[in-house]
């Protein structure tokens, strides 16, 4: 009786033994027999997890190696690469020997084995690579799937400092439907080890280029259960050269010369010809280069706030060349300054713009110069000649003569103290356009300073920051 149950006992653990090495027996070390293991051990039972018990978890180690960078799109938020995806999990309970079965690998049809549902969560759109249709199978249970993968992944992009823009790309790697309690992702390789081999293989050398990769573990928790799940962030830098001198530079020229446009007489018509023609090329520069600029709906990049106040700039230096202008030839025509204008353009703006207001003298000067003031005997009217003294009766002609020509003389200098009177505010208005010419002058000066120092700034940190 005991010899019996010692006998069952064997038996039994032979039995588990040989379940759970589940080694293959080959015929011979020909690649026909080991199929046929395959055929009777394997391949009908990969409709289920490889896996002792349904408790059991497999592990799958992902690993990536970041082979291309096709373009970032920003209108719809989407990068797309070009990467090789490598999953290993292993069967439980399977092997075989590698002189008796002839080989230690082997390729086995996609559709033959149990594949793990793994997915990159970001994926936005159906993937057009390659088709590879085999797997390697070790004997030691091993599988090893490996295969290419053009990725269009949805990236938030943060374009505000464009063409100086870096970003922050992430790539989620979870099963679609297992939890955590049946396949945990594990990562293979450190994320240096990825950068380096991606930096290494890397195809494309375009508008983009890879900085760094980064990798995290975590798990999605929902109502249902926890998804195991690997974080890859690739970090992304793009190339400005082409947009600094398609577009900065350009730009900055054109502003340059509308600056120095200033230096033309204000009242002189090519001025305002000359600064029309400026908005008009800045208007069509800013058409034909309206393609490389990017387009989203939540940030405004700092690019396109440059363009809008350089065209805002233009059309103020103009509409402040025609103010101006109508002040020179116009002036005449106008009431005197107001106090409060002549408080804050003549006295405070005028330091601000180096042109302290001048004193005035208590003297005046009357300089009668044919060239300068015609005098002719119609502007003196009648009641001019009243206010200077009455008509009294000729005492002689000599006499009478005398005092005509005093009234004449009286008239004269009544007549030219208001043509000085209506010059002085002449004056005024014309040096309230002089001060307004250079104070835009100034505004023009701290912009285009300011603007060359940002996109410095901007590109030496960019070049600075890993």
């Amino acid at each position: 009786m005991t010899e019996v149950k010692t006998a069952e006992l064997i038996f039994i653990c032979l039995s588990l033994l040989q379940g759970f090495a589940a080694a293959l027996n080959c015929s011979s070390p020909s690649p026909e027999s080991l199929f046929r293991a395959l055929e009777t051990e394997l391949f009908p039972k990969k409709l289920l997890r490889p896996v002792k018990r349904f408790t059991d978890t497999l592990n799958v180690s992902v690993d990536l190696t970041l082979v291309g960078l096709l373009g970032v799109d920003e209108k719809v938020q989407t990068l797309t690469i070009f990467i090789w995806q490598t999953l290993e999990w292993r069967i439980e309970g399977l092997s075989w020997d590698e002189q008796e079965c002839g080989t230690k690998r082997v390729s086995i049809p996609r559709e033959h084995l149990w594949i793990p549902d793994i997915v990159i969560t970001e994926f936005m759109d159906e993937d057009v690579s390659p088709r590879t249709p085999y797997v390697y199978l070790y004997n030691t249970g091993l599988v090893h799937d490996d295969k290419p993968l053009r990725v269009v992944n949805t990236c938030q992009l943060v374009i505000y400092t464009f063409p100086f823009d870096m970003q922050n790309c992430s790539f989620t790697f979870q099963p679609f439907l297992h939890f955590a309690q049946d396949i945990t992702l594990i990562q293979s390789r450190t994320a240096e080890e990825i950068l380096k081999e991606s930096l290494k293989v890397l195809k494309t050398k375009g508008e983009w280029e890879l900085i760094d990769i980064k990798a995290a573990l975590s798990t999605l928790q929902i109502t249902e259960g926890r998804f195991s799940e690997i974080k890859f962030y690739l970090i992304l830098r793009r190339r400005p050269v082409i947009y600094v001198v398609n577009l900065l530079i350009p730009s900055c020229f054109l502003v340059t010369v509308d600056l120095f446009s200033f230096f033309l007489p204000p009242h002189s018509v090519d001025r305002g010809s000359f600064k029309m023609t400026l908005i008009l090329g800045y208007t069509v520069f800013l058409l034909i280069m309206n393609d490389l600029l990017p387009v989203t709906g939540e940030t405004t990049p700092l690019i396109n706030v440059l363009f809008a106040l350089s065209l805002a700039l233009m059309v103020a230096s103009l509409l402040e060349t025609v103010f101006v202008t109508n002040l020179q030839f116009s002036s005449s025509q106008y009431r005197a300054v107001p106090k409060w204008l002549n408080i804050l353009v003549l006295q405070y703006l005028a330091k601000v713009v180096g042109l302290p207001p001048k004193k005035k003298s208590n003297r005046v000067t009357v300089s009668l110069q044919p060239s300068n003031i015609e005098v002719n005997s119609s502007t003196i009217s009648a009641s001019d000649l009243q206010r200077v003294c009455a008509d009294k009766p000729p005492l002689d002609p000599a006499l009478d003569e005398l005092r005509k020509l005093s009234r004449d003389l009286a008239a004269i200098r009544l007549h030219i103290g208001k043509q000085i009177e209506g010059s002085s505010s002449s004056q005024d208005w014309l040096m309230i356009g002089i001060i307004i010419d250079r104070l835009l002058f100034g505004i023009y000066i701290i912009f285009i300073s300011a603007s060359f120092a940002s996109i410095i700034s901007i590109w030496i940190w960019n070049n600075s920051t890993l």
